[in-house]
């Protein structure tokens, strides 16, 4: 208990330095799902004010009421919480469809942004996003909280070291189970249908695409782009790369009745670099405690660096059937603790104006991967990136 204590102490000191001499940052929460709520309870705790809560679904508003600070206002339109200028920062944890132009929209409207990733939706949103964040000299930070979390801080001093020799295969995969489509008890009359669809395709309220986005292409990738994204993000950055020159995606069936996005998928990236880079989804297999449902492995000419979601192990090159890791770092049950030290970059930063770990420069090389990913996937076919001209070509 005296350990607890201090540390809250300690914590408490730094977040009042990160939060400067002025008093709390006022943050406006858009998109009060799960996600959503979990981000502005963090912010919360870290000691910004949640001062507001936008969503269109009357219950996850409600909801998102209960984790902000006492008297926040509720919104039903995002753009009305932008016109307040007393709010410093948003978060934007909405479907991913919505990902870009709400950030587009808060940067120009002066706010810093905690946007969840997958940045974008689609390649060509990445660059909007980028010139307007640029242009307004606003800091928006993605949120690829691996960036930020000390085990891969320290992941990354291993890679940069050059034990490795030259890598020029990653392998990577994420396994676990997911049942069913979620049930679709959705009052409509509680729900601005067509404000959630946006610019996407219009269609009749269909409560299964509303309480399952994530697997329909108008709104997102699936976890092939949802954990994709986490794990194309670290290879990217442990690797120092800035784009893809190709991509393919292949598929398994549909195992999730009623979606349209596969469960069981294989993403392989060709990079300038001299590299390949494969991630496999595989979310029909048995269910992994959380410490084992990942793995990057970097295979160099002199080491293999395996990385995982809570540490990693270094394995030199040796002759001897059970190999031995020379250097190896595991902390079981901390990853919850990435989140928060990602948020607390992106405050630190909203004080600074220094760039966050995660900017939008580098979202848009895992968005350019996964958009290309999904492309491919529904056109069976292997697709190649022009970076001089910023198109895919194939």
């Amino acid at each position: 208990m005296l350990r607890r204590s201090f540390l809250a102490a300690t914590t408490a000191a730094s977040y009042s330095r990160i939060l400067g001499a002025n008093g709390r940052k006022r943050v406006g929460l858009i998109g009060a799902g799960g996600r959503g709520k979990y981000l502005g309870g963090e912010f919360k705790e870290i000691g910004a004010e949640v001062a507001a809560v936008c969503d269109v679904y009357q219950p996850n508003l409600e909801g998102g009421l209960k984790i902000a600070n006492t008297g926040a206002q509720s919104y039903t339109n995002y753009k009305k919480l932008l016109d307040d200028k007393s709010y410093d920062a948003v978060i934007v944890a909405t479907p991913d469809h919505w990902h870009a132009q709400m950030t587009i929209d808060a940067v120009e409207a002066g706010k810093d942004v905690y946007v969840e990733k997958p940045m974008a939706h689609r390649i060509d949103e990445g660059f909007r996003m980028i010139e307007a964040t640029r242009r307004t000299k606003r800091i928006v930070q993605v949120g690829t909280q691996r960036r930020s979390y000390d085990v891969f801080l320290e992941g990354k001093k291993v890679m940069d070291s050059g034990d490795l020799g030259n890598v020029h295969l990653v392998n990577s995969w994420w396994l676990n189970y997911t049942g069913d489509a979620r049930p679709q008890n959705i009052d409509a009359s509680k729900l601005d249908w067509k404000q959630w669809l946006g610019t996407a395709p219009k269609r009749d309220f269909d409560p299964l695409r509303f309480r399952n986005w994530y697997w329909y292409y108008e709104y997102s990738g699936g976890l092939t782009v949802g954990q994709g994204a986490h794990i194309m993000d670290a290879i990217h950055w442990f690797m120092n790369s800035k784009a893809p020159t190709a991509v393919t995606c292949t598929a398994g069936r549909v195992n999730v009745q009623g979606v349209e996005i596969p469960e069981t998928t294989c993403i392989t990236a060709e990079y300038p670099e001299n590299y390949l880079a494969i991630f496999t989804l595989g979310y029909k297999s048995m269910r992994y405690n959380a410490f084992n449902d990942q793995l990057k492995q970097f295979h160099g000419t002199k080491a293999r660096f395996d990385v995982g979601r809570e540490g990693w192990q270094l394995f030199p090159q040796s002759d001897a059937i059970d190999m031995k890791a020379s250097k190896e770092l595991k902390k079981p049950g901390t990853f919850m603790s990435a989140a928060r030290q990602h948020i607390r970059n992106f405050l630190e930063c909203v004080e600074s104006r220094k760039d966050p770990n995660a900017p939008v420069e580098a979202g848009q090389t895992t968005n350019i991967v996964l958009c290309m990913a999904m492309d491919s996937l529904r056109g069976g076919k292997r697709l190649r990136w022009n970076q001089a001209k910023r198109a895919v070509e194939g």
